[in-house]
């Protein structure tokens, strides 16, 4: 079999193990680790014949993957983790080079293969860290920001490794050999940034005002490789070449374009990259030695994660951050492989070394998604064993929050909601996971609340039992129904509006008893609409009528009828007109039992009845013999006076405790 043939097989067991994968809930990573063990030379099935190429191959993943990272990357970005970077990465690598010489000399091996085991187990894997955080979502965060100033400074590290290494036996050759490595890469970067800065930006808009699409992704990938191409023939790493050509282009005005047309070719070599690490492992080798290979797993993954936790807390960093970090840097990485390689080559280190070492690293990286997973989980259960730990909350008003409104993530649409809210004078308060985004709202002198909304104490401090609106900009729906639940038993009478990514989920919603449900795309679909027709010259009432009858078409299921849901549209468009309120009629209001008329609603409070939701069934435009039930949700119209008015008849426990609440603070 040829090379072309090679590849076909790979990608298409590829694709069936990364199915596998994903069906299990899964990260894809594993898929393309489990096909390189299928198809490695170790299993004793189908083989594939060309394994030197595919891993050379595979080296062009590790460059791509580096060189996403550098559109990716900004000075800027990482100005906040520079000194866990630049300080605390050489700190880590001693500590953990003086483990892997603790488990080693427990092993009984000697002194130059204890050093380097040392030095291969204190580098992690880029490559397999940064895929794992983009299929979480973490990318972006905080935590990501230390992890990958963290992995930029140990890539770098490998320079001085590669030279110092193999000549432990001879420093006084190896400290000239390390000052010149030195002197190049600095001259390297040098000019990489100066000419970069100069002459992409005038080759950029060049091609770009060529307008092929195909010769931009020809051209961007070229520059990767071939920067990279560059460094590995004066003697630096060819995916350290390529991280610099990124961050040069980076700040280039076709950064972005660039980043996400290179996406689909570094997620293909990237297939390569896993695969060929599979094909390293050696099932019979672990079977072996297992328990020899478990204790070493077990050693570098805890002894390493402790580590990598204890740096970024030495440095400052709380919260999740020390556990997402020992969590995601734990693993052995793809460098470690090269250095292997050149310890055998130099014979510094035999080929049951190599093999132990070996094995014990692809076991460290499929395991990477699985535990990196359980962050979130482990935090949860560290809230919630240490209760007495105080949240983090910013800017929150002296006098406490009432009827205030809730905004469970400060993303770009939180962000966005808490900007107007701020303008109109609206209590609110945001509750935010990611350390970025709380820092952002800290700078905007928004009140955030540090923490996950689906934990019951994160919504105590945000006061949740006295809010009036809870709004989910999470378009998970499992965060989103944990949220919900959570929310209600603190307080049954919040109203929710949450997002939704797909209408399938708008019967759960419904159960929650969700006040309103957004869809996004929906939502940009009917805008849209609205303005091809109005550039058609469309008349306005005629636009209405067709985008509420879309949104009926989509919103209709969810109650009983088509005709159910229109009568509801229709006062969801005298609500937006006419400022109507709904109000539920709570158990022990004087309201039950009695009918309109018998109430005198419009002279005892001076608001009108026109609606009534009981039951999942809408009454519109109810007569003066209708009477009231407990729970019935009305739909009032009138001045704010005559809500109040209609609040404490209809809820005279929850207008009592508010007025207590009110009475507490003009008192303070």
């Amino acid at each position: 079999m040829g090379i072309a043939t090679d590849i076909i097989l790979l990608v298409v067991t590829a694709f069936f193990s990364g199915l596998l994968m994903q069906r299990l809930g899964q990260p894809l990573i594993l898929g393309y680790i489990l096909a390189g063990v299928i198809l490695g030379p170790h299993t004793g099935g189908l083989s594939l014949s060309s394994i030197h190429e595919i891993e050379l191959l595979a080296e062009i993943g590790i460059a791509l993957l580096l060189f996403a990272l550098g559109l990716e990357f900004s000075l800027k970005d990482l100005k906040p983790v520079r000194k866990v970077a630049l300080i605390g990465t050489p700190i880590q690598i001693v500590l953990t080079i003086a483990l892997g010489f603790g488990i080693a000399r427990l092993m009984d091996w000697d002194l130059k293969s204890s050093l380097w085991f040392g030095a291969l187990i204190s580098l992690s894997s880029t490559m397999v860290i940064l895929k794992t955080l983009m299929n979480q979502g973490w990318l972006g965060t905080l935590s990501s920001k230390v992890m990958i100033g963290m992995l930029i400074v140990q890539d770098l590290a490998v320079v001085p490794m590669m030279i110092i290494l193999p000549q432990m036996n001879r420093p006084e050759v190896g400290l000239p050999l390390l000052g010149y490595a030195a002197l190049k890469a600095a001259v390297f970067i040098a000019g990489a940034i100066l000419l970069g800065t100069r002459l992409l930006p005038l080759l950029m808009a060049h091609i770009a005002r060529l307008g092929s699409r195909e010769l931009f992704l020809v051209a961007i990938t070229a520059i990767g490789l071939g920067v990279g191409l560059a460094t590995s023939r004066v003697g630096l790493s060819f995916a350290f070449g390529a991280f610099v050509a990124g961050m040069v282009l980076s700040e280039s005005d076709y950064g972005h374009q660039a980043l996400s047309d290179i996406i689909p070719v570094r997620d293909l070599f990237g297939l390569l990259f896993f695969a060929s690490v599979g094909m390293l492992l050696e099932p019979a080798f672990l079977l072996d030695h297992l328990g020899q290979i478990l204790l070493i797993v077990l050693g570098v993954s805890v002894g390493k994660g402790c580590i990598f936790a204890l740096t970024a807390r030495l440095f400052n960093y709380g919260n999740v951050i020390p556990l997402a970090v020992g969590l995601g840097l734990f693993q052995i990485g793809e460098f470690s492989f090269v250095l292997a390689r050149l310890g055998v080559s130099t014979g510094s280190i035999d080929g049951e070394f190599y093999n132990l070492f070996l094995t014990a690293a692809v076991l460290t990286m499929a395991l990477t998604p699985l535990v990196s997973g359980q962050t979130a989980r482990l935090y949860a259960l560290k809230k919630r064993w240490f209760r007495h730990e105080p949240l983090d909350s910013i800017n929150l008003p002296q006098a406490g929050l009432c009827r205030h409104v809730i905004i469970a993530g400060g993303g770009r649409v939180g962000f966005q909601i808490a900007k107007v809210l701020k303008r109109v004078g609206m209590q609110f308060v945001i509750i935010e996971i990611d350390q970025r985004r709380v820092e952002r709202a800290k700078a905007a002198g928004m009140p955030v609340v540090y923490g996950d909304a689906g934990h019951e104490t994160v919504l105590e401090a945000a006061a949740a039992g006295l809010a009036y609106l809870l709004v989910l900009t999470t378009p998970g729906i499992v965060e989103a129904r944990a949220i919900i639940i959570t929310a209600q038993r603190c307080n049954s009478r919040i109203k929710v509006v949450a997002r939704t990514s797909e209408a399938e989920f708008f019967p759960v919603f419904k159960e929650l008893n969700v006040t309103e449900v957004v869809h996004p795309e929906f939502e940009a679909g009917l805008e849209m609409t609205r303005q091809v027709l109005l550039h058609l010259r469309f008349p306005v009432l005629e636009i209405q009528r067709q985008t509420e009858t879309l949104r009926q078409e989509l919103f209709a299921p969810i109650f009983n009828s088509v005709g159910s849901y229109r009568t509801l549209a229709q006062l969801r468009s005298a609500e937006q007109q006419f400022d109507l309120q709904w109000v539920s009629i709570e158990p022990g209001s004087s309201l039950i039992d009695r009918s309109i008329g018998e109430a005198e609603i419009r002279k005892a409070t001076g608001a009108s009845v026109v609606g009534v939701i009981r039951n999942e069934k809408l009454e519109p435009n109810p007569d003066t013999q209708f009477r009231f039930w407990a729970n019935d949700l009305i739909a009032i119209i009138g001045s704010e006076q005559a809500l109040e008015g209609f609040q404490r008849l209809s809820q005279p426990a929850a207008y009592a405790a508010l007025a207590d609440e009110r009475s507490h603070r003009n008192r303070l």
